[in-house]
C-alpha cells in the first residue's frame, strides 16, 4: 500500500513517448520499505477525452492495452537497445574505464544494460560478496514500468541483488539514505537527437554537486555538436508557409502580408532523418562546431558563441542541420555520431564502425534542424557568415548576424518570435501545397454548391476548412469544434478575417456538449454540412484510423444532422501495400543477446516485431515511410476495407489480395487510408507511402518473407475495426511462389 509519507506529484515523462504524461507518488528502496504507484495518463484518440490509470510496483503485467505495455511499444527503447553500434561503443568505454572496485552511478537506467556492463566490468557479475565490498553499482530510474522491467532483465542475467535500484529522479537521491556514498564512475545515456532535450545539463549539475567525488571518471567523457548549413525546398516548405502562399491564387492567406507570427513551426530543432533527402540537399558550408559538453565537469546552465562560417557554394540558406559526435573514453578512442551519412570523420582513431553509414539506420537518434526565417538567408561562395548560437539548459539555437553590430540572442528572443498557432512542420508543408489546397476547395466549392444557406460543423482542429467556408459562401454559417485548438483558433479567425473576404458574422465557435442548446436558440436549425481534414492539434503521431475521432463526432451529433446532410470526406479506404523495409524491421527486432546480456524479457513490453513467435502479434507503429532508411514497394496498393462516414460509426472489416509487383523480401506491411471527399469518387486525396505530410501505419511480420512477382504470387490480408476502442486486426496469410 502507499506509504503515508508521500510527496508532491512530480510529472516526468518516458523516453521519446508523445502518448502519455506520468505522475509519479512516493519513494522507494530496492531492499524494500516504501513502496511505488504511478498514475499514467492515455489518450482516447476516438473521443479525445483522457483517463489516469494506476501503475503498481508490485502489479504484475498483464495483457489489459491500457497498461503500459502498449505505451512502451511507441517509445524508442526497443530501437535504442538494437542499435549494436551504440551498445558497442558504450561496452568498451565501459570496460576501459571501471577496471576495478569502484562506485557506477548509473542514471536514467533503463532496462539495466549499462548497470550491467560496469557491474561485469568491475567482477560484480561472478562475485558471491555483499555490494560495497567488491564495488557497487547504483541503477537510478525514475519511470516505474520501466523499473519493473529493468528487475526481469536482472534476474535474466544473475544480476539481482548485485545491482541496487532506486526508482526516483536522479535529483533526487540523498547521499546516506538513498546511496550510502558519492560514485566514483557515472554512467549515462541520456542524449536526444539535439543532445539536450532529456535534461542533460540539469542531471549533470545535480549529479557533480550531490552524487558524484570530485574529478570523477564519466562514459560518456564528452559531446561536441557540429552543424552545417543547407538549402533544400522541401525544407523550405517545412516552415515557410508566407512565400509558399504567395504562389497560390486560391484567394485564401493562412498567413496575410504582416501576420506571419500567427501561424508557424515551434521555434526549436526538429529530429529528422536527413539522409532521406540527401539527393534534395545543396551543402552551403562545410562542418562546423558548435558547442563542446564535458561530462566529467559541472556543465554551465547556458553559453553564447559566435561562429564565421565560410560559405562553399551559392544559394539560400533554407536550414542548420546539426548532429553530435560523444567521445566515449577519456583518451579519445571510441566515439559515435548521428551525423549524415555524407560525413566522414577520417582524422578519428577509431574505425569507421562507430559512424552512421548504410546499414546502421536507427530511429532514437536524427539528425537536427534548425529552420532559418521565412526569407532564408543568401550567401555566396567563399562569403563569410556569421552565426550566433545559444545553448540553454535543455536546448540549441541559432540565429543568424546581419549587420556589424553583434546582437546577443538569448532564450527569450526566441520565444518572442513563437507563433500563436504553433503546427508541426508537415502540416505547414501541407497548407503550402497548392495540389492539395486545390483538392480540399474544389470538394468544398462542390458541396456548397448543393444548397444555398448552410449550416456547416467543423468537426476538427481545421482553420483551413473553416476559412474555405467562410470564404467561398456568404450565405453559410459555420460552427468549428476547434477540440484542440479552443479560443487560440477563435482568436486567430478573428485577425485573419479581413484579408480572407469574410465577417466573423457567420462563425461562431462552439464546444460539441453545447452544440445542441446553441442549435436550439437559433431556431432548432440543423447541420446540412459536416467536414474535417481530418486534422487534431497536438496528436500528431497517432495511427491513420485513429483521426477517426470526426466519425466518432459524426455518429453522437447524429441527431442534429439534417436528413440530407453531406459529410465530406464522405468515405475512408483502408490501404494496403507490401514493402520492402529492412532498416525498421532490424530496428523492432526481438531481442535476445544485447553485449552478452540477455533481453529476451523485455520484446513483448517494448513492442517487439522481428522475430516473435507465429503465436503472437506485433503491435501496428506509426512512422514517415519516407523517413525509413532502404524502402521499396513490392506490391501493388490495395483496398482493404472502407469506412462510411454517411452512416454512423460501426464495426468494419474487409479482405483482399494482395499481388506482388516486384520480387524481394517482404519485411511487412504499411497502412493509410485514401479520403474520398466527394459521392461520386471524383476527389480523392490520398495519404500513402509516397506522401511525406503524412505518417501510415506499419506492420512488421515475425519473419521476413522472400516474395516474387507474376499473377500467381500475391497474399491475402484481413483488417476488422473495432469502434469501442478504434483499434485495427490484421491478419495475413502468404502462399504462392513463396522462397
Amino acid at each position: 500500500m502507499l506509504s503515508v509519507l508521500l510527496k508532491p506529484l512530480l510529472f516526468t515523462f518516458p523516453r521519446s513517448s508523445a502518448t502519455a504524461a506520468v505522475r509519479s507518488m512516493s519513494s522507494s528502496l530496492d531492499s524494500g520499505g516504501l513502496t511505488q504507484r504511478m498514475f499514467q495518463l492515455k489518450v482516447d484518440p476516438l473521443t479525445g477525452k483522457s483517463e489516469w490509470f494506476v501503475i503498481e510496483e508490485e502489479e504484475e503485467d498483464t495483457g489489459n492495452q491500457t497498461t503500459p505495455k502498449a505505451l512502451l511499444a511507441a517509445t524508442s527503447y526497443l530501437d535504442m537497445l538494437n542499435d549494436a553500434r551504440r551498445n558497442r561503443a558504450f561496452r568498451r568505454a565501459i570496460d576501459k574505464t571501471v577496471t576495478g572496485p569502484c562506485h557506477v552511478l548509473d542514471i536514467g537506467a533503463g532496462t539495466g544494460l549499462l548497470s550491467m556492463m560496469s557491474a561485469r566490468a568491475m567482477g560484480l557479475a561472478d562475485s558471491k560478496g555483499s555490494l560495497g565490498l567488491n564495488g557497487m553499482v547504483t541503477a537510478c530510474e525514475s519511470y516505474l514500468p520501466m523499473v519493473k522491467l529493468m528487475r526481469k532483465v536482472l534476474r535474466a542475467n544473475g544480476m539481482d541483488g548485485k545491482i541496487r535500484i532506486i526508482n526516483k529522479r536522479s535529483d533526487e537521491p540523498k547521499i546516506g539514505f538513498d546511496i550510502p556514498s558519492r560514485a566514483d564512475v557515472l554512467v549515462s545515456e541520456i542524449l536526444d537527437s539535439e543532445l539536450l532535450g532529456e535534461g542533460l545539463i540539469p542531471t549533470l549539475q545535480h549529479a557533480h554537486d550531490k552524487l558524484l567525488i570530485e574529478d570523477p571518471q564519466t562514459v560518456p567523457y564528452r559531446a561536441t555538436v557540429y552543424g552545417q548549413l543547407v538549402e533544400c525546398t522541401y525544407l523550405r516548405e517545412m516552415h515557410d508557409l508566407v512565400n509558399t502562399e504567395a504562389g497560390v491564387s486560391d484567394g485564401i492567406r493562412l498567413v496575410p502580408n504582416g501576420m506571419a507570427d500567427l501561424l508557424g513551426i515551434k521555434w526549436q530543432q526538429f529530429a529528422m532523418h536527413c539522409n532521406s533527402i540527401k539527393e534534395e540537399i545543396k551543402l552551403l558550408s562545410e562542418p562546423f562546431k558548435v558547442f563542446d559538453f564535458d561530462f566529467w565537469r559541472r556543465p554551465d546552465s547556458s553559453r553564447e558563441t559566435e561562429l564565421h562560417i565560410k560559405a562553399i557554394n551559392d544559394g539560400t540558406v533554407h536550414a542548420i542541420i546539426s548532429w553530435w559526435l560523444l567521445q566515449l573514453d577519456s583518451e579519445g578512442t571510441i566515439f559515435y555520431s548521428t551525423g549524415p551519412n555524407w560525413i566522414n570523420c577520417p582524422d578519428l582513431k577509431e574505425s569507421n564502425s562507430s559512424f552512421p553509414s548504410p546499414g546502421n539506420w536507427c530511429d532514437h537518434w536524427k539528425q537536427s534542424v534548425w529552420f532559418t526565417s521565412s526569407s532564408g538567408l543568401h550567401v555566396f561562395k567563399d562569403e563569410e557568415v556569421r552565426l550566433h548560437a545559444v545553448h540553454t539548459e535543455t536546448s540549441i539555437s541559432y540565429q543568424f548576424e546581419t549587420s556589424q553590430d553583434k546582437k546577443s540572442v538569448t532564450q527569450s528572443d526566441f520565444c518572442i518570435r513563437d507563433c500563436q498557432i504553433v503546427l508541426p512542420p508537415e502540416r505547414i508543408a501541407l497548407y503550402g501545397d497548392n495540389c492539395w489546397r486545390c483538392l480540399m476547395l474544389n470538394a468544398i466549392g462542390k458541396a456548397l454548391r448543393q444548397g444555398v444557406h448552410h449550416l456547416c460543423l467543423v468537426a476538427d482542429d481545421s482553420i483551413f476548412l473553416t476559412i474555405a467556408v467562410a470564404h467561398l459562401s456568404e450565405s453559410s454559417h459555420v460552427i468549428p469544434l476547434f477540440p484542440g485548438l479552443g479560443k487560440k483558433g477563435l482568436e486567430y479567425l478573428q485577425r485573419v478575417a479581413a484579408a480572407n473576404n469574410y465577417t466573423m458574422d457567420h462563425i461562431k465557435i462552439v464546444k460539441k456538449k453545447d452544440l445542441q442548446s446553441t442549435l436550439q436558440d437559433a431556431n432548432h436549425r440543423k447541420i446540412s454540412l459536416f467536414v474535417a481534414e481530418p486534422f487534431y492539434y497536438g496528436n500528431d503521431s497517432v495511427l491513420p484510423w485513429q483521426n477517426l475521432r470526426f466519425w466518432k463526432d459524426r455518429t453522437l451529433l447524429d441527431s442534429v444532422l439534417s436528413k440530407d446532410v453531406l459529410i465530406m470526406p464522405c468515405r475512408g479506404l483502408l490501404r494496403a501495400c507490401a514493402m520492402y523495409l529492412p532498416d525498421l524491421w532490424r530496428s523492432r527486432c526481438c531481442l535476445k543477446e544485447v553485449e552478452g546480456f540477455d533481453h529476451s524479457a523485455v520484446n513483448t513490453t517494448l513492442g517487439g516485431c522481428g522475430g516473435l513467435p507465429n503465436t503472437e502479434d506485433g503491435p501496428f507503429l506509426p512512422f514517415f515511410i519516407w523517413q525509413c532508411g532502404d524502402t521499396k514497394i513490392l506490391s501493388e496498393p490495395t483496398t482493404i476495407l472502407e469506412f462510411d462516414f454517411s452512416k454512423p460509426m460501426s464495426p468494419c472489416s474487409g479482405k483482399t489480395q494482395v499481388r506482388f509487383r516486384e520480387s524481394g523480401m517482404c519485411h511487412g506491411f504499411v497502412l493509410w487510408i485514401d479520403w474520398v471527399l466527394d459521392a461520386e469518387d471524383i476527389t480523392v486525396l490520398s495519404t500513402g507511402p509516397d506522401k511525406r505530410h503524412w505518417k501510415q501505419a506499419v506492420k512488421l511480420l515475425n519473419k521476413p518473407v522472400e516474395v516474387g512477382n507474376g499473377d500467381s504470387s500475391s497474399t491475402e490480408i484481413e483488417a476488422f475495426f473495432d469502434p469501442s476502442n478504434g483499434e485495427l486486426t490484421l491478419k495475413h496469410g502468404f502462399f504462392a511462389n513463396q522462397r
